[in-house]
């Protein structure tokens, strides 16, 4: 890439003695040839140095050519590790490769626009082959700007801190790469304006924030709306249902409503009480509507403790699990073929009422007729039908707190808490008009229950008003049997399998 000069000019004594012992790498060149080879350029009519060297790199290469090495100093030798000046020049086919063309086009086009000084950063080895990251400054020496015949170039050896630079670009790559695709939701918060909110209400003397926050619940929307989000990561967008970051940001709203408040509220109280990081469970919606139950980790990055200017949200998807958990729940409470309480449920509400006994209680006991002639001439399945028709009548007879259980195969109770005479016989008015309206709906086999309601008197136990209920509701079964030519005894009342 460049000649030797059949003979260095000679250099004044001090000016050597400076050069060699300078702490930098320094080559004093001759770069008339390329001064020479950009007139012929211009001659052909190149105006545009960048994009003409650009495309052939060959021109580049023909550049290099022409400058030629005059001197080095001590300093330049052991930078590349040479033995000698000769050592050096033998070997500058290796010190300057491929990586270093495309920096000396910047060199070549400052040059062309006629500065008189150049620089680059760029890459050149050792003769050994070690990587050496070089911040190159060139200029044209005084006296010498009409023919280029005298450029000192220093090299700077900044292989530390380009090394530096590259692993702190491939920490953040990998910081970022490891919050990009997170399997969890994350959120990069600012929460200088909740402190601040939260700072001014200790100095207006505020100790209790949560009575504070009784008192004046618009608090809550108002830091609410005082959170910027910074930044969110792909599956945050998943999680959420949103085209892109613009599209959640524009919708905070619909994403944290409703419910949302309860749980931040107690965040505000933790974050008051000094608790930086904090979890609990949240309630949150995707923008298409749908309910997201969340595992919330809030956490004030480090670093930013006196300022909260930093906050890491993580959102773990719960949902899953919370409905496997309802219905599990439901299923410890209901029964499954009638969704109505199931037996364990309407034992356990007699007992808490027993104890209660603060309001009268009335109780309606129901026997399906006629279940085990269609489980034999119909079938199972027609049965269950029937079960689920009697359940449908009774769940939409009664509304909370009084409530309806399936206490056995063909057999429910009807609870009501609180009501009296009257109240009981709406209730049992309600269902006999219910089930009318079911077999106008279900031609094929007729729903049929017998009832029977009691309301308690004062003092009396619940072991007491359950007898009277069932006796009454037996007295209207056997009139059932009686009226449809029955043998009289007491109808097989076998559970439904």
């Amino acid at each position: 890439m460049t000649s030797v000069p059949p003979a260095i000019p000679p250099v004044a004594a001090d000016d050597r003695h400076m050069f060699d012992l300078a702490p930098v790498s320094l080559w004093l060149e001759d770069y008339s040839g390329i001064q020479a080879l950009f007139a012929e350029w211009r001659t052909q009519g190149v105006d545009d140095l960048r994009a003409f060297l650009e495309a052939d790199i060959g021109r580049v290469k023909a550049c290099s050519s022409r400058i030629r090495l005059l001197k080095v100093n001590q300093k330049t030798l052991t930078l590349f590790g040479a033995d000698d000046t000769a050592h050096l020049m033998a070997n500058l086919d290796q010190v300057f490769r491929a990586d270093m063309l495309k920096s000396h086009v910047d060199e070549l086009v400052q040059l062309w626009e006629g500065k008189l000084d150049f620089s680059s950063r760029t890459v050149n080895y050792t003769l050994s082959g070690g990587r050496l990251d070089v911040q190159i400054n060139g200029r044209i020496l005084p006296g010498h700007e009409a023919s280029w015949d005298r450029v000192l170039v220093a090299i700077d050896d900044i292989t530390e801190r380009e090394q530096a630079r590259r692993e702190l670009v491939a920490s953040e790559a990998y910081a970022r790469g490891l919050f990009d695709h997170s399997p969890v939701s994350l959120w990069v918060e600012d929460f200088r304006h909740v402190k601040a909110l939260l700072d001014d209400l200790r100095e207006q003397g505020i100790e209790d924030l949560r009575v504070f926050t009784e008192v004046h619940p618009e608090f809550i929307d108002r830091c609410m709306h005082e959170i910027r989000v910074i930044d969110v990561n792909r599956h945050t967008l998943e999680l959420f249902a949103a085209r892109d970051k613009a599209h959640l940001l524009d919708n905070l709203d619909e994403a944290f409503r409703g419910e949302m408040r309860v749980p931040f509220r107690e965040q505000l109280i933790d974050l008051w009480n000094g608790k930086i990081f904090q979890q609990r469970e949240v309630v949150n919606y995707k923008l298409d509507g749908t309910l997201l139950y969340l595992h919330l980790q809030f956490s004030v990055l480090p670093g930013h403790e006196q300022s909260w200017s930093l906050v890491q949200v993580a959102l773990t998807d719960i949902t899953a699990r919370r409905k496997a958990e309802a219905y599990l729940e439901f299923l410890g409470k209901h029964d499954v073929l009638t969704k109505l309480y199931n037996r364990s449920f309407y034992v356990d509400e007699l007992n808490r009422l027993e104890r209660k006994r603060t309001q009268r209680i009335s109780l309606m006991l129901v026997d399906l007729n006629g279940l085990k002639r269609v489980n034999d001439e119909c079938g199972h399945g027609a049965g269950d039908d029937l079960l689920r028709r009697a359940g449908e009548v009774l769940a939409k007879a009664v509304d909370k707190p009084l409530f309806a259980a399936r206490i056995g195969g063909d057999e429910f109770a009807v609870v009501l808490p609180g009501a009296g005479t009257g109240e009981a016989g709406l209730v049992l008015a309600n269902v006999q008009q219910l089930i009318e309206l079911n077999n106008q709906f279900h031609g094929d086999t007729a729903l049929s229950l017998s009832l029977g309601m009691a309301t308690s008197e004062p003092g009396e136990t619940m072991e007491s008003l359950v007898k009277r209920a069932d006796r009454l509701m037996y007295e209207n079964k056997r009139s059932y049997y009686a009226s449809n030519d029955h043998d009289r005894r007491r109808p097989d009342t076998s559970p439904a399998p």
